[in-house]
């Protein structure tokens, strides 16, 4: 499994692993505990199989003249029955048309690809905790909603994540390219 994800620059990374922080002290999630190295980001795509040599030099010349995206998180979300709790960009067209011109350039890709990430499916979010009873889930919100402030965030580089051990403690699934916008 691998997932293709949008990186952002270091002040939005701080704040938002500030936030996992937060919610493992209030006991709520310990999201960052659950996946070795993670990183916040929002994930463009994931694939069941993926040629990564190929995939990588499409990245790299695909990406090559990409200027930094600036987004705004001014939304705290869930999906239903995952006890997910995320936050949510504002869906501008400049996000939509990132998302939707790199599966037009990697279309070639697209046979393995999780169709909740194709574009008309996609909902672009930035995980902070995961598999919550309702009741995390609750305090979660509660803790998100009472912070109360927007992130101005800017989408910065991309990265494949592969997985290569997915047990019940921790997932381990590493960084293994990661390309800057200019």
């Amino acid at each position: 499994m691998y997932w293709v994800i949008a990186l952002f620059d270091d002040q939005t990374e701080e704040l938002i692993e500030g936030i996992w922080k937060e919610l493992a002290v209030k006991n709520i999630s310990y999201y960052k505990e659950e996946i070795n190295d993670a990183r916040p980001h929002i994930t463009l795509g994931s694939y069941t199989e993926l040629d990564k040599e190929a995939y990588i030099e499409s990245l790299e010349t695909f990406y090559e003249h990409t200027a930094p995206l600036r987004i705004t998180f001014n939304t705290v979300g869930s999906f239903l029955n995952f006890g997910t709790l995320f936050l949510s960009p504002t869906v501008t067209r400049e996000l939509l048309d990132f998302h939707t011109s790199h599966y037009n350039h990697f279309h070639s890709f697209n046979l393995n690809a999780n169709p909740l990430y194709l574009p008309g499916n996609w909902i672009p979010h930035c995980t902070l905790a995961n598999k919550l009873s309702p009741e995390k889930l609750a305090e979660g919100f509660e803790h998100c909603l009472g912070r109360g402030d927007t992130i101005e965030a800017e989408i910065n580089g991309v990265a494949i994540i592969e997985l290569l051990d997915d047990s019940e403690d921790c997932m381990d699934a590493p960084i293994i390219y990661t390309k800057s916008f200019m």
